[in-house]
Parts: C-alpha cells; sequence; structure tokens
C-alpha cells in the first residue's frame, strides 16, 4: 500500500432493506472502518440505503465527487432486490452486462447443474469494472472509480477486505488511545472542552457506560500523529488529577 502525506477519508453506503427495518443489524461499517483507519484512511460518513435504484444512484453520484473512496455493501447478490451492480452502472452512465472474468470464476466455482440464473446474475458488473476477489464463496465484488462494491454477508466481506490492502492508498494509520474514569460526562465536560479547543487535531470522544452496576465513562482519542495524542493524554490526566477520579482502565 502506497502512503500519502494528505489526508484521505471514505464513505461506507449500506444498502438493504433488511438494515432499515431493523431486521438484519449491520455490522459491516464497523468492519470496513477499523480495517480503513489502519491503512490511514478516514470514514467520514456512513450511509443506509435502501434497495431503491433512484436513490442508489443518486446517493453514489453525490459521495463519489465528495471522497477519495466510497464502499459500498450489500445488493450484489443472485436475487431480485440485489440492484446495486446495476444502479452502479446507471451512476457512472456505462453498460451494466456479463463480465466474462466473473463469470468463469463462478462457473468454475459451482458443480455442474448449479450455476443457475440466479448465480449468474452475481457476474453481471458495470461494464470494464474490475473484480475484487472473493476467497470464501466464489461471487466476486468490483470496483469502478473510486466505488468499491462489495456483498453484505459479514465473514464474507471480511474475508475480501484483505485482497484490497494494497490497492488503497492511504495516509498515516489511524491511532486510538482510550482512557476510561469512573465519572460522569457532566463532570469532565467543561475540561474535556477545554482540551478539544486546544488540540484540533486530535479527535476526543466522550462516551458513557454502566457496567456492573457502575458508571463511567471512556474518552477515546484519535489522530494520525501519536506525539499529538500524548499531549492531550497528559492533559486530560492532569485534570482527572485535580478532580480526584478514579482511572479504570487506560488502552
Amino acid at each position: 500500500m502506497k502512503k500519502i502525506n494528505k489526508k484521505v477519508n471514505a464513505v461506507i453506503i449500506i444498502v438493504g432493506n433488511e438494515i432499515l427495518s431493523g431486521r438484519t443489524q449491520d455490522v459491516n461499517s464497523s468492519t470496513i472502518a477499523l480495517w480503513l483507519n489502519s491503512l490511514g484512511v478516514k470514514v467520514k460518513e456512513v450511509r443506509v440505503i435502501p434497495d431503491v435504484e433512484d436513490v442508489i444512484v443518486q446517493t453514489i453520484n453525490v459521495v463519489r465527487k465528495k471522497n477519495n473512496y466510497v464502499f459500498t455493501t450489500g445488493g450484489i447478490g443472485p436475487t431480485h432486490d440485489d440492484i446495486t451492480a446495476k444502479s452502479i452502472s446507471k451512476a457512472f452512465n456505462v453498460k451494466y452486462e456479463v463480465n466474462k472474468e466473473a463469470y468463469k470464476i463462478l462457473e468454475n466455482y459451482y458443480k455442474q447443474g448449479e450455476f443457475n440464473e440466479g448465480r449468474q446474475k452475481m457476474a453481471w458488473t458495470p461494464s470494464q469494472a474490475k473484480l475484487i476477489s472473493n476467497p470464501s464463496s466464489g461471487a466476486p465484488g468490483f470496483i469502478i472509480g473510486n466505488v468499491y462494491c462489495l456483498p453484505g454477508v459479514p465473514s464474507i466481506l471480511k474475508s475480501m477486505l484483505g485482497g484490497l490492502k494494497n490497492v488503497i492508498s492511504g495516509g498515516k494509520p489511524i491511532i486510538s488511545h482510550t482512557i476510561n474514569l469512573r465519572t460522569v460526562e457532566s463532570e469532565i465536560a467543561k475540561s474535556l472542552t477545554t482540551v478539544q479547543e486546544n488540540n484540533k487535531d486530535v479527535e476526543i470522544g466522550s462516551y458513557p457506560f454502566f457496567r456492573a452496576g457502575k458508571v463511567g465513562v471512556s474518552i477515546v482519542l484519535r489522530s494520525d500523529d501519536k506525539s499529538k495524542i500524548e499531549v492531550c493524554n497528559s492533559k486530560i490526566l492532569e485534570f482527572v488529577k485535580q478532580k480526584k477520579i478514579e482511572i479504570i482502565k487506560s488502552s
């Protein structure tokens, strides 16, 4: 993977009525975001959209112009509601057609008589799309422009990310550091705001939790510069000591 100095960002588009209905819980956005962070790509936004062609087309055309990378999950399977590939073809104004390489991969993957019409649909991609290898179930994803299309099944998606590592040109890996405190947010809000205002290159998040009958707050520091995280960490520990707040765990 080639490292570049400028900030590199991405957006994740989760396509699927099953996510919007609550029937299926999304875990793919977390998987992709953590993977991208390790490659120096910051996820700016995650959107969940329905299996509706016009919505997919409009969304893709908006986000691909504003981000270095766009990752979509879902809608590239064998059923009637799998319309992501066709919709993205329309977004790029290219033909939606059988990808000969994908067809051959699938034809070899399935036993004789199993490569039915539904499975053949998974060989259709936008014209001139590049394939993303699928080591789990054969059916490839694809890349067109800066849009990377992956399946919605979490285990399959995760297995396909490894093949993209050398394709993504990211910046410095994004580092995360967590401080867990036995306190409530209102107790540290003012002090934390001051630290954030003086350290704008570090993203500081405050997340309350309730464990074993006790409340607490996790402060998460994120940046691509370790030294800046260390500065923030020391400033936070200063006011934590002054306020006599218990530190549960730092990681």
